[in-house]
């Protein structure tokens, strides 16, 4: 049985709410605190592993959250995005052996909070504008390199996307629309590089259920939330976020 399943109690301690934080994050509400998820496994598990668990458990978040959201993403960004957030799918392939993953997380990290300072030192104005589409172009090939690498591809696409003022529920669905394509694009390197074992699949199994309390629980409050508390709840993601890679990666 150990073969095909982590028996370790602390490892669901730390995974179920890692679970449940990916599934309100990917929902649209709090994003951010679904790159905490990797970190915390990662105390009982490496994190390769922990991104392989995850893998099955994005896929169901995902698909989830495009039903929620099927008619609120913003289509022309999205055509924006997804091509860049491949390209850095694909540079997080072919570098993921010859890079030490917590000094990438140590790397979003600082980004993250550079960004967040950015944002409370000189906050936007309050008809958002689009950053430049080159800035655009290199947080959101960042984004997907460091979503391959750790599942961390929320802070940098988030630095982007939040100067826009986009209404919460749009955010939330372009972003999830989005991370559908950056996560439906690892299976195949994932697979080729070992990591879709049957025990961590096995293990994605047990922890499925906590996938829909966390998309229900985020999709819900991303419909009924104040766009300034909203904005506020994703500046803390990012803060807790930025700091907990940062340690990890000092520690």
């Amino acid at each position: 049985m150990t073969d095909y399943l982590i028996t370790d109690p602390f490892f669901y301690v730390v995974a179920a709410p890692a679970v449940v934080l990916v599934g309100i994050s990917k929902s649209g509400f709090g994003a951010g605190f679904g790159s905490l998820a990797v970190p915390l496994m990662a105390m009982a598990v490496t994190v390769p592993q922990a991104a392989a668990i995850l893998m099955p458990l994005l896929f169901v978040i995902d698909v989830l959250g495009i039903a929620a959201y099927r008619r609120d993403f913003d289509l022309s960004l999205l055509k924006f995005l997804v091509p860049w957030g491949l390209v850095g799918t694909l540079v997080g392939y072919l570098s993921f052996s010859l890079l030490e993953t917590h000094w990438v997380a140590g790397l979003v990290g600082f980004f993250t909070l550079l960004f967040l300072a950015q944002r409370v030192l000189f906050p936007p104005a309050a008809q958002g504008h689009a950053p430049p589409r080159w800035l655009g172009a290199i947080l959101t090939t960042l984004s997907g390199f460091t979503s391959f690498i750790a599942h961390t591809g929320a802070p940098p696409v988030n630095a982007y996307l939040l100067p826009m003022r986009l209404d919460p529920v749009k955010f939330a669905a372009t972003l999830s629309v989005y991370f559908f394509f950056m996560n439906f694009a690892k299976w195949v390197p994932y697979a080729a590089l070992g990591l879709l074992d049957w025990r961590n699949l096995c293990t994605a199994l047990v922890l499925m259920p906590l996938v829909p309390v966390g998309v229900w629980s985020g999709v819900r409050i991303a419909r009924r939330i104040e766009p300034k508390l909203f904005y506020q709840m994703v500046h803390l993601g990012m803060l807790l976020t930025g700091s907990k890679l940062m340690w990890d990666a000092l520690h």
